[in-house]
């Protein structure tokens, strides 16, 4: 069994080095995989060993990564070293400390300390090298992207000009299609919980989100693999909203705390909605309280409840006579709503309704129901925002034939 001093001292020593894959020089092995250092990839004038092959496998081993992993490992590596070789011929390089600020990062992801996410790895036989490199590589090609093509990108008065004539005058409205896992926490799995969150993050497929959307989820998506509809971009609080579009196709957010759970997103899809909206000054909102938490029992009186309501309003009939705390009325600036009700918010419109959420630990059903957003009034249009819109359109197009045409001009042996 590695112990995390001995692994911290390998992974000192790779730091003095180098970052082997990145500047094309020698990864510095433990003796029991001096006999893998045989090619097995060749990827224009650089190499894959048989050793980064099998440590990769058991990366991606590690990270709960689905479908063939010995095809993907090759195939990630593969990618890793035409990135790193565009990475070289622009002489992008990442400081040390950088480094270590982004893998400790990564492991809290899995709610670890570097020390204790290391520990975890070496216990399935992966070494700290193995890791840094897998970080370097991602966090070097995110930012080369992002500066390359932001030189590429120009965005002009006409073309905002053009946009807003597209939608009558009015900004886009940008709306996601994402796929959704509530995991709830109490003190009993609290460790267990997080260590779940931790590595639904890491999920990359479709399907193997939707699989753990079936198992580890509270919501009635789960039936459906956690996939929901298209929601506005905008219905969400703007810190969840502005990490949901940040986020490309098939990437997972980070766990994301809620009161008594953790959140998780996938994004499927994003595209422009032809009806302008504009972002609500506050939301108003219901919450009538139910005693039986998620029980049959609770869950018929909520149904009974739901066919007397049409708005908000029609609440106060249904808790006449009942104590003042069983209802209450809320009016918010949408970065002041609790998160877990700001996410069941985002999915309705006025005079919907949620039974998905529970208050007491568990022993009260939540009926959620939407009042009404409410906008700013006399709200402009707001050109810089039409422009950072454009501008992000035409990076993640960039960026996404980048890729395609460093691997089709590739000699791949």
């Amino acid at each position: 069994m590695k112990t995390i001093k001995s692994m911290m001292m390998r992974l000192t020593n790779v730091k003095a080095v180098c970052l082997a894959v990145i500047f094309g020089c020698s990864m510095v092995l433990p003796a029991s995989a001096q006999g893998q250092l045989t090619p097995v990839i060749s990827v224009n004038d650089r190499v894959i060993t048989q050793y980064e092959l099998t440590q990769r496998r058991l990366l991606l081993d590690a990270f709960n990564t689905p479908g063939d992993l010995t095809q993907q490992a090759r195939e990630t590596l593969i990618e890793d070293r035409l990135k790193q070789q565009e990475l070289s011929r622009f002489g992008v390089s990442l400081p040390p400390e950088t480094l270590d600020e982004e893998l400790e990062a990564f492991a809290s992801r899995a709610n670890l300390t570097l020390d204790q996410f290391l520990n975890v790895l070496g216990q399935r036989g992966i070494d700290p090298a193995t890791l840094r490199d897998y970080v370097a590589t991602g966090v070097l090609w995110r930012n080369f992207v992002r500066s390359r093509f932001n030189r590429e990108v120009t965005v002009t008065e006409a073309d905002i000009d053009r946009a807003i004539a597209r939608q009558g005058a009015a900004p886009t409205q940008i709306e996601l299609l994402l796929s959704e896992i509530i995991i709830p926490i109490t003190p009993q799995n609290e460790t267990r919980a997080r260590e779940v969150a931790g590595r639904i993050a890491q999920i990359r497929s479709f399907d193997e989100f939707s699989r753990a959307a079936s198992q580890a989820s509270a919501l009635p998506s789960r039936e459906n693999g956690g996939r929901i509809d298209w929601v506005p971009a905008s219905n969400y609080p703007p810190q969840i909203a502005t990490t949901l579009l940040d986020l490309s196709v098939g990437e997972v957010t980070e766990p994301i705390e809620l009161p008594n759970a953790i959140a998780l997103f996938q994004k499927r899809g994003q595209r422009e909605a032809r009806r302008p909206v504009t972002p609500p000054a506050s939301i108003d909102y219901a919450a009538y309280y139910i005693p039986g938490g998620q029980s049959a029992a609770a869950q018929q009186i909520a149904a009974n409840v739901a066919a007397q309501v049409d708005v908000c309003d029609d609440l106060y009939g249904i808790a006449k006579d009942q104590p003042r705390e069983v209802l209450d009325r809320e009016t918010r600036a949408p970065s002041e709503i609790p998160g877990d009700i700001a996410l069941e918010l985002a999915q309705l419109d006025p005079g919907e309704i949620s039974t998905n959420l529970t208050a007491n630990n568990g022993q009260t059903l939540v009926f959620l129901m939407l009042c009404a957003r409410n906008q700013i009034a006399g709200a402009t249009t707001d050109r810089e925002a039409i422009g950072n819109q454009i501008r992000g359109q035409r990076l993640t197009a960039l960026a996404d034939a980048l890729i395609a045409d460093l691997r089709a001009a590739a000699d791949i042996r």
